[in-house]
């Protein structure tokens, strides 16, 4: 297959629909990534630590309106027995995710947490952050205290798009979002990044153009899924794709990602499941190396529901035939060969 890195090209091929096309797209970006990164699948585990949020994204199942969600927040103590649980199953990596808070209490225990980790896993478990725009100086000190890696969706790289899914107020600012993924690389973050497939009001050209993005920013790992509406949020009365299109958009973003940035590290992501039962297998396939398996207390799981039916999958995946990166931090290549070049 003939490369597809031009914005026209990615467009056509993201708005084809011959299956053969799709099946072939799919296979090249899985050779694609079985060149440049190798075979292994790398292991975060997910520990989603409370579902409090101050934002109020019209997407999101969490978000601050939603009166109907139960809202939790686990202690230091739980976070760190999480951290532990990871260790003893030798997964090399752990992803410390929430609703977003700047609230001292919650960032200073934020920093509490990091250390405590990195100080009874000798160093080993390294530390991915998802927990929303955050000042340069909180950034810097979870930095500082040990997490290396941060995920921070953009969830659509166009302006307009953007303002569709998010309350018109300062809070909700596009701006603000782009300044905080450039301070997480002025840092020294690996920087994660992604974007929602199959929104309403979106084309197969923001899309692309999603794609372009992710390419420009010189993204180091991404997680991207289809968009799976919540009935308690305003975007749900929209219409949006038929699950068979967005598990195939969703597909092709990863293949064609893994085309326009070998190196990177993308995820396998959970939402997938909700449309295939071998999504994330099917993710794999085409080009992806990451996978989250959820560790966070059953209680907690059953809270952070940031989409339909999220509480209801399961975390078993088939990766019996697959080499596990176990204990292993698995960074993005595509960041340590930058930062080999600046040393």
């Amino acid at each position: 297959m003939h490369a597809i890195t031009d914005r026209q090209s990615l467009i056509s091929a993201l708005d084809c629909r011959e299956r053969q096309f799709t099946e072939e797209l799919i296979a090249e970006g899985g050779r694609i990534k079985r060149e440049n990164v190798g075979t292994k699948t790398y292991l975060r585990g997910l520990i989603e630590i409370s579902n409090k949020c101050r934002k109020d994204c019209l997407y999101c199942g969490i978000r601050c309106s939603n009166v109907q969600v139960e809202r939790y927040e686990m202690s230091e103590e739980e976070i760190i027995s999480c951290a532990l649980k990871a260790m003893a199953l030798n997964y090399g990596s752990i992803c410390i995710q929430s609703g977003e808070r700047c609230d001292k209490a919650f960032t200073d225990r934020i920093s509490s947490v990091i250390r405590k980790i990195k100080a009874l896993t000798d160093g080993r478990t390294g530390i991915t952050l998802s927990l929303g725009e955050q000042s340069r100086e909180t950034l810097m000190e979870w930095f500082e205290a040990g997490a290396h890696r941060y995920l921070l969706r953009i969830e659509a790289s166009n302006p307009m798009l953007y303002r569709r899914l998010h309350p018109e107020n300062s809070l909700h600012s596009y701006d603000t979002r782009l300044k905080t993924l450039y301070d997480l690389k002025e840092i020294g973050y690996q920087v994660g990044s992604g974007v929602m497939i199959g929104l309403p009001y979106q084309t197969p050209a923001d899309l692309a153009d999603d794609l372009l993005f992710l390419k420009n920013f010189d993204i180091d790992m991404v997680g991207m899924g289809p968009y799976i509406p919540h009935p308690q949020t305003p975007l749900a009365a929209l219409q949006y794709p038929a699950d068979g299109r967005r598990l195939e958009l969703s597909l092709k973003m990863v293949a064609l990602l893994r085309m326009l940035m070998p190196k990177i590290n993308i995820a396998a992501t959970t939402a997938l499941e909700v449309l295939d039962k071998k999504g994330r297998e099917k993710a794999l396939a085409a080009g992806a190396n990451i996978v989250m398996p959820n560790i966070s207390p059953a209680s907690s799981k059953s809270r952070y529901s940031l989409y339909d039916k999220k509480t209801s999958l399961s975390e078993d995946i088939n990766l019996e035939d697959a080499e596990i990166g176990f204990g292993e931090w698995g960074d993005s290549l595509h960041f340590l060969a930058k930062r080999a070049d600046i040393e």
